[in-house]
């Protein structure tokens, strides 16, 4: 998953108090932060609980996201993580009836234009408040949401209600679940045009557990993305972190890269493959954000090593 917000008292969301699951007609503008810049700016719940947007970088446009995983349950413990899973601000879980109406309160509220009323957003140019897709992520892994099932089902209700215009729906998740028989029959609900982004920030179990801190081991991580890819095409998604002032070692990245191949070479269709770094890394957690050279060197490897589509975000 993508590093997750930071909460602050302008974009908690007000349901919790309220009760509106509903984006705000009227926004009070003089309490509205001007962001200074797009990219890089903590998730908008606006007043609901479970669906936000966010203008993301590597969607080129605005994404509307569902929070799978508002307990913040998670089997990845990732050091570049600002997700505080010892504070949750409530336990709860995904109420898929509510987020329907959510989203499709917040589908009426970006494609009618509703969302300049926001002075955060006014300025911004037509193509990166395109709505781009629909994410289903969260404060956690997505795909061990107990409702999994019912989520995309009503998610892809939505869509083809045809209330809204049609939307790309994309799957973000860090590939453990990905073998679980939810999982596997809901996925078969999406169609071609729709996309299931998959993590993969390591080449070996030593570098994984230092920088995933996972549950699950890599093995089981790429058995998951090989038979997913053999598929249906997936993007990969790989966050390299500068830890505790150093970059990913030329070792670690030629084996990052040999795991690609191996993909490629069992069959795996990868579309794409996104290279980035830590954008709001918590205090304290010695994680801080690669060089661009350093990362367009990593894409130039991988292009070079495997011809894969790789671009840095």
């Amino acid at each position: 998953m993508v590093p997750a917000r930071v909460m602050t008292e302008t974009n908690k969301p007000a349901s919790a108090a309220a009760g509106n699951t509903q984006p705000p007609t009227s926004p009070d503008k003089t309490k509205t932060v001007l962001a200074p810049r797009p990219f890089g700016c903590p998730r908008d719940f606006l007043q609901n609980r479970f669906v936000y947007i966010t203008v993301s970088p590597r969607a080129r446009g605005l994404s509307i996201g569902v929070n799978m995983n508002p307990d913040k349950h998670c089997n990845f413990d990732c050091v570049y993580c600002e997700v505080d899973r010892c504070k949750a601000f409530k336990v709860e879980c995904l109420d898929v009836h509510v987020m329907a109406e959510e989203l499709q309160h917040t589908l009426e509220f970006v494609n009618s234009g509703d969302i300049r009323q926001y002075n955060r957003y006014s300025a911004l140019p037509d193509e990166l408040l395109t709505l781009r897709h629909v994410a289903l992520s969260g404060d956690g892994e997505p795909t061990i949401c107990p409702n999994f099932t019912e989520a995309v089902q009503s998610v892809v209700h939505v869509r083809a209600s045809g209330r809204a215009p049609f939307f790309k729906i994309v799957l973000i998740t860090n590939g453990t679940g990905l073998d679980l028989e939810q999982v596997k029959q809901s996925l078969k609900l999406l169609i071609k045009t729709d996309e299931i982004w998959v993590k993969l920030d390591a080449g070996t179990q030593t570098y994984m557990e230092r920088v995933n801190r996972p549950q699950v081991p890599l093995k089981k991580v790429l058995a998951n993305i090989l038979a997913l890819g053999q598929q249906r095409p997936i993007v990969i998604q790989s966050l390299f972190p500068l830890l505790d002032g150093h970059e990913p070692s030329t070792e670690e990245i030629d084996q990052y890269t040999l795991r690609l191949k191996e993909l490629q070479t069992g069959g795996a269709m990868i579309s794409q493959v996104q290279i980035y770094s830590a954008t709001r890394p918590i205090a304290g957690s010695g994680c801080g954000h690669l060089p661009l050279k350093t990362l367009s060197r990593i894409a130039k490897t991988i292009r070079a090593a495997t011809g894969l589509k790789a671009e840095v975000f």
